[in-house]
């Protein structure tokens, strides 16, 4: 064997070994639990085309999807006036909430991947959930298609961290409140800025495209994109022996 193959082969070795078992799963919360976004986009629409910003599905689902409400409030402050922008945010909660309720269903799939997530030996104490929405909305969502009780006490909102998404900081929040090593986590997003965000806190991405986030928009280096949740803990489970590639 050559110099430069033992080199080659040392390099192979090492990146095997920094392939590390997932000890921590975090979960978006809106279009990766609970089937939430189509309701608050149509809400997003409908509120634009009343109050003064005209907007396509598409163009809500470009700037707002996966932002907090904070920040989501800036840019509609910034086109509308921030009074319009009050106006605009109560109504958004009052018709989002009323929509919840009416229509709510969880991500299909998402139960029998918990399940899996169990089987495989990643209960529920190696899961968490970290979202742009707030406590309150999260409770109200992930009660009314029985997800919550799965996850209570592992929540974690941008609200409590000074930079939503596609900053690191949300899910570094997490992982340090969870007690796991941000290179040990899992972050299962369905939107760009949660996939930049996973990205920054040097987490493993997996982007959930069985949505309404086209794949391209999930596809970056060191992400792994599906679309079925049914196959999450089975992805899981080969990246952590580094035998998966980048799209499922």
């Amino acid at each position: 064997m050559t110099g430069q193959q033992v080199n080659d082969a040392e390099a192979a070795v090492e990146a095997v070994e920094r392939v590390q078992p997932v000890e921590l799963v975090v979960f978006d919360c809106d279009g990766v639990l609970v089937d939430s976004e189509p309701i608050a986009v149509r809400t997003h629409v409908a509120l634009g085309a009343e109050l003064g910003w005209p907007l396509g599905e598409a163009e809500v689902m470009e700037r707002f999807v996966g932002r907090s409400t904070t920040s989501i409030g800036e840019q509609i402050a910034e086109r509308v006036g921030p009074d319009t922008a009050r106006i605009w945010d109560e109504r958004f909660r009052e018709e989002h909430a009323r929509a919840v309720d009416s229509g709510l269903t969880s991500v299909d799939g998402i139960e029998e991947a918990l399940d899996g997530l169990e089987a495989a030996g990643l209960g529920p104490r190696q899961w968490c959930i970290a979202s742009s929405g707030s406590h309150d909305k999260m409770r109200h969502t992930l009660g009314r298609v029985g997800l919550y009780e799965r996850f209570e006490g592992r929540i974690f909102s941008a609200h409590e961290v000074e930079r939503g998404k596609p900053a690191p900081d949300l899910f570094l929040h997490a992982a340090r409140s969870m007690g796991v090593d941000p290179a040990l986590c899992a972050v299962v997003e369905d939107s760009r800025f949660g996939i930049q965000a996973a990205t920054a806190a040097g987490m493993r991405g997996f982007g959930y495209a069985g949505g309404l986030t086209p794949a391209e928009w999930l596809t970056v280096p060191g992400t792994v994109v599906f679309t079925d949740m049914r196959r999450l803990p089975r992805l899981l489970v080969a990246h952590g022996e580094g035998t998966v590639g980048h799209a499922a």
